[in-house]
């Protein structure tokens, strides 16, 4: 269904004002139980990963694009100049949908789910283009689940969906209820943890003896992991640095860096335990 639009200030445009305030944004995306998905791409993939469509901003020009998807949705569609002053930004490809978002699972169901017996588990990351970038290489390089502790952030706020660019609709994840017994759990569902650390006196990840199921942890992007989960891991190990580089003070990698490197080790990992 087409409504036009010629009002930025329009009311039924609700769901997609002041996309820069990011407390706003929380605040209001909770309260009403939905997230942005923006550009055709990213929009099809929360379409195809079952999410409901609640309303769709577009301009002409892209509405055919995304046509053969969108069925009766919602569609409101606007000028080119009515949607970056909605949005206050140039809104990729043309086009945001809002969507409602779904319960999401309990960690235990994300931990069984797990067919590599490899996952992820994010204490405190709190930037949103850092979490959605680790999901992509989370995603492009086979780990199948994501444990959040309760202050990471959301992986459905829309920087994280954009620089994602979908992967977060294709990795089942889940947040911990309590951070304090958060790694006991994963224990108990048969997990190895392995705290990630810059720490070079640790095992380095590729030399670590994997079990068929390990969790590996990642810390915040300033203080990395918290001393209790470094403690209560079943192991710390490191990403090996050049000594040389170590000597000009350059002694760590950011953490999405770090997270693709890891992500790519606890995969080995899994494909020596299936013997491949």
């Amino acid at each position: 269904m087409l409504e036009y639009v010629t009002d930025a200030a329009d009311l039924r445009l609700a769901d997609y004002t002041r996309l820069r305030d990011v407390e706003l944004r929380k605040s209001l995306e909770a309260e009403r139980g939905l997230f942005l998905a923006e550009g055709e791409k990213v929009i099809r993939r929360a379409i195809g990963a079952g999410y409901p469509i609640r309303s769709v901003l577009t301009t002409r020009r892209w509405l055919e694009s995304l046509a053969d998807v969108l069925g009766d949705a919602l569609v409101y569609v606007v000028s080119d100049d009515t949607i970056s002053g909605i949005a206050g930004f140039q809104v990729h490809r043309g086009a945001l949908a809002s969507m409602a978002r779904l319960p999401l699972p309990p960690m235990g169901s994300v931990l069984a789910g797990s067919t590599s017996g490899r996952v992820l588990v994010l204490e405190d990351l709190v930037d949103h283009s850092n979490v959605g970038a680790i999901f992509r290489c989370a995603a492009a390089l086979g780990v199948d689940g994501i444990i959040l502790s309760p202050r990471c952030a959301d992986p459905l706020y829309r920087r994280a969906v954009k620089v994602s660019m979908g992967a977060v609709f294709s990795i089942p994840y889940a947040r911990m209820d309590d951070w304090f017994t958060g790694l006991d759990q994963i224990r108990a569902a048969g997990f190895q943890t392995l705290a990630l650390t810059p720490d070079q006196s640790v095992t380095p990840l590729d030399e670590v003896k994997m079990t068929d199921r390990a969790a590996l942890l990642l810390g915040s992007e300033g203080d990395g992991l918290s001393s209790r989960w470094l403690e209560e891991a079943d192991e710390a190990v490191c990403i090996p640095m050049s000594a040389r580089a170590m000597e000009a003070g350059v002694d760590s990698l950011n953490v999405v860096a770090a997270a693709a490197i890891a992500c790519h080790g606890l995969m080995r990992g899994s494909r020596q335990m299936s013997g491949a």
